[in-house]
Formats: C-alpha cells, sequence, structure tokens
C-alpha cells in the first residue's frame, strides 16, 4: 500500500492522495491477470473520451497487474512537417487524465504505434527537430517504459538529442510467462511509407528477441506489436511475408535473401520457442486467427462509440474469427492455461431494454503450453555456451576441447573480447546483448547471450 502526498509549487500545505496499491513480479506458478488495450486514438475523431472511460471503468473491475497498450495512443504522425514539440507535449499530457485513474494501481506499459511518429525516417529528418525525437522524450517523460537493468532487458542503443535509452522496446517474466514487447517502426528509415522488406525490427532488435524466446523456459510466452509489419490490414495473412514470413508477393521464399545470415522469420521464430498469442493492434476491431498453432489477436478499440469502425473497414482481412465491438482484452495466467476474454464496453443509452451489457464477455478462448522446437544448428554442435543471461563468467561445455578458440562481439559488430579459455571472465563487460562464436576443435557454435556484468 502507498500514498502519495504533495503541494502546489510554493504551496504553504501538503495534500494526501488516497491509499493505493501495485503488485510486484509473481512467482512461477501463481495465477494473475493482465490487460491489453490499443488504438485509442483521442486525438482523432474514431476516439470518444465517454466511450474510453468507460472501458477504463471496466478494467478497473478485473483486479489486473497491470495494462499494456499497443500503439496509436498518443498520436499524431498525420501533420509531420508542422508539428511541434508543444503539440508532442500537449498530445502525450492529455492522456493523464484518463490514464491516472487506474493506473496508479494497474501498472501501464507501452508499445509503439505507426501514430505515435516515432519512425526510423521521422529520427532523420532535420534532427532534433522533428516529431520523432519530440515524440520519444515527452513519451519517456510521461509515460516511462522498461529499460534494461536487473529485472527488464531491452534496447541497449543510447540514442542522442536528448533521447538516451529509447524504452522501445523490452522484455520481463511474471509468474509463468515471458513478455516480448517489440517496436516495428524505429529501424524504418527508408522513407515515410515503407514497403514488404523496408519494414523491419533492424538485426538488433531480432537478436533481443530471439535471445529472449530462446533463453526463456517460462511455461507460456506472449509477444506484443502495433502490427506484424508496421502496416497492412490483417494477422496470418501478413504474417507470411517479408521479415515476418520470408515470402514475396508472389510465393517465393526470399528470407535468407533479403536477411542474410538471421536464420528464421519472424513467425517461425516465435512457433519454435514456444509463443502461445502474438497480440496486435492497428485494425480497430475484434479478431482471432490461428497460424501454426500460435494465436494472431487483434485488439478492439476501447473507444470507438459507434462499435463498428475496425469491422466495417478490416474485417475482410482476417480468416477466422470476426466480432464488433469496444472493449478491451483481460488475460488471465494460471497453472491451467491462459483464458483470453474479450470485455465488451458499451454507452448507458446503447444498454437501454437490456439489449447490450456493459462489462459482458464477447468472445472467450483458452490456451495451453506449447512445444519448443531445437533449431537445426542447435542439433548439429554438441557445444554448450552457458550461463544465459550471464554475469561473472561465461561457460564453453563441449565433448572434447583440445583446440578452443572464442570471440565475443556486440551488437555493432565489434570484437571486444577473445579468448582460448573453456571459462570467460565477463564480468568487466557492459550489460546487453553479445554474440558469441565458440570454435571447438574447428567446428564453430554461435550464440546471442545477455551478459549482465558492470552498467
Amino acid at each position: 500500500m502507498y500514498r502519495l502526498r504533495y503541494r502546489q509549487l510554493g504551496g504553504p500545505t501538503f495534500q494526501t492522495s488516497p491509499e493505493y496499491s501495485f503488485r510486484t513480479q509473481r512467482a512461477r506458478g501463481e495465477a494473475f491477470t493482465f490487460l491489453v488495450e490499443a488504438d485509442e486514438h483521442l486525438y482523432d475523431k474514431k476516439g470518444i473520451p465517454a466511450m474510453y472511460k468507460i472501458t477504463l471503468d471496466n478494467m478497473k473491475k478485473d483486479s489486473a497487474d497491470f495494462m499494456l497498450s499497443l500503439g496509436d495512443t498518443f498520436g499524431d504522425d498525420h501533420t509531420p512537417e508542422t508539428t511541434t514539440s508543444q503539440d508532442m507535449d500537449d498530445l502525450h499530457r492529455d492522456y493523464l487524465q484518463y490514464l491516472g485513474d487506474i493506473c496508479h494501481s494497474v501498472p501501464f506499459f507501452f508499445c509503439l504505434g505507426n501514430h505515435e511518429g516515432e519512425m526510423g525516417y521521422y529520427l532523420k529528418q532535420n534532427a532534433p527537430n522533428n516529431i520523432a525525437v519530440w515524440g520519444t522524450i515527452w513519451r519517456k517523460y510521461y509515460y516511462p517504459n522498461p529499460f534494461p537493468n536487473g529485472f527488464y532487458t531491452g534496447n541497449m542503443t543510447r540514442e542522442p538529442n536528448g533521447i538516451d535509452y529509447p524504452e522501445n522496446y523490452y522484455a520481463f517474466e511474471w509468474g509463468d510467462a515471458l513478455f516480448v514487447v517489440l517496436d516495428v517502426y524505429r529501424d524504418c528509415d527508408v522513407n515515410e511509407k515503407p514497403q514488404n522488406w523496408d519494414w523491419t525490427l533492424g538485426e538488433t532488435q531480432y537478436r533481443f528477441l530471439k535471445n529472449a524466446l530462446e533463453s526463456s523456459n517460462a511455461k507460456y510466452k506472449f509477444v506484443f506489436a502495433h502490427h506484424t509489419r508496421g502496416q497492412g490490414r490483417g494477422g496470418v495473412v501478413t504474417a507470411k511475408g517479408a521479415e515476418w514470413g520470408g515470402y514475396s508477393n508472389k510465393g517465393t521464399y526470399e528470407f535468407d535473401k533479403f536477411r542474410p545470415g538471421w536464420g528464421l522469420p519472424i513467425h517461425q521464430l516465435m512457433v519454435n520457442t514456444g509463443v502461445n498469442i502474438f497480440f496486435q493492434g492497428h485494425d480497430h476491431l475484434y479478431a482471432k486467427e490461428e497460424l501454426d498453432g500460435l494465436v494472431y489477436q487483434e485488439t478492439p478499440m476501447p473507444s470507438d462509440s459507434t462499435y463498428e469502425i475496425g469491422v466495417l473497414a478490416n474485417a475482410d482481412a482476417y480468416t477466422d474469427v470476426t466480432m464488433r465491438g469496444t472493449g478491451h482484452l483481460r488475460v488471465k495466467v494460471s497453472d491451467a492455461g491462459v483464458v483470453v476474454d474479450f470485455v465488451r464496453a458499451y454507452m448507458p443509452k446503447d444498454t437501454v431494454g437490456g439489449a447490450n451489457t456493459n462489462g459482458s464477455v464477447g468472445y472467450s478462448y483458452t490456451v495451453k503450453q506449447r512445444p519448443v522446437s531445437v533449431d537445426d544448428e542447435t542439433t548439429k554442435s554438441e557445444t554448450v555456451i552457458a550461463p544465459n543471461p550471464a554475469r561473472e563468467s561465461l561457460n564453453i561445455l563441449a565433448p572434447t576441447t583440445s583446440s578452443v578458440d572464442v570471440t565475443i562481439s556486440n551488437v555493432l559488430g565489434q570484437i571486444v573480447l577473445r579468448s582460448s579459455a573453456t571459462s570467460i571472465d565477463v564480468s568487466t563487460l557492459p550489460h546487453g546483448l553479445y554474440d558469441v562464436l565458440a570454435t571447438i576443435d574447428g567446428a564453430p557454435t554461435r550464440q546471442t547471450i545477455m551478459i549482465g556484468g558492470r552498467q
């Protein structure tokens, strides 16, 4: 429990807030609930504040440990040439009146959408005077996201222009679940309207995702992004193409051509590592699909008073369950499985006569733990590089070690350490992701390792 004591600047007396509470990390095996919303859009005519408040009231009743927003929350990138830093400040500050009503006890995690303007292309335009720099700074000021430390992993790149860690992608474990939140925009710097293979996580973020998924033995794994490839419409249809699925628009597999050395497309990586659900927004409706045992879950708007903006515009881009309606996703995680509920929200005028019930469940399903596939490269080598994460030392375990050559490189590809030992002191390396290449008797084994030495 906690309460806040505060006073106005220069004021004579302190005031006291009500008592609130929040949860710390759940232990393995402990059940919990989290919430997902997306595409609030209060900065344009799609989002209605009164409708959003009803959804937030419903969310407060769920006794959740935390909530995630999947973007298109703060906006607004429609006028990048004329939008100012003050405009971006106003847009971000406006949400305090809404989120402050729930986030005193339900922590808020954010995932960037396309309308936040934090795209690689905009970052390069007249820096630091552009919407991407201003958007990042004001987002971090009002709604700080996780950054790499002893609990969270995330983007280790420190950006210029007052940004420092951009806090745009991150991962953590909670109870029996791994959470990985991605940014599908920051590395898209070709132009303001990327297409197909222009859309990218960037290799550093891809390696981060790969390491987070492969190094976790959590029973359930969830991945979040605003959309599979930044834009387009649909879930599993878009998941088959370009960086996400590896195929061209003509059905030719081209992942190795466009992403040499990466290994697997994002979808196949998630399938192989046992991801249960990929959550996305962007399309403004409730939709659920499944591909190769992986659920693709589209999140409804929480602020659409017509209840059908997304279903009218985008339902035909989906291949399975689609539903009209406004509200949020309630996800209950327990040893028995993961239950995902679509909790509907209605304006009071639309519940007259009992036609609709605010807070009712429009659709529900359960997923179980998924199997993890062993990567082909792993089966070819008996060498193991451990532990992962590593803090003090890194060990090379192999059946025979008459000849050992270990090279450790940072995310920029720079070699930071070489060794011929099977136990290597890594305590002096800065905290972050590293590529470790161990050549044992001429046979190479490569692995991405999180090293958590001095920060």
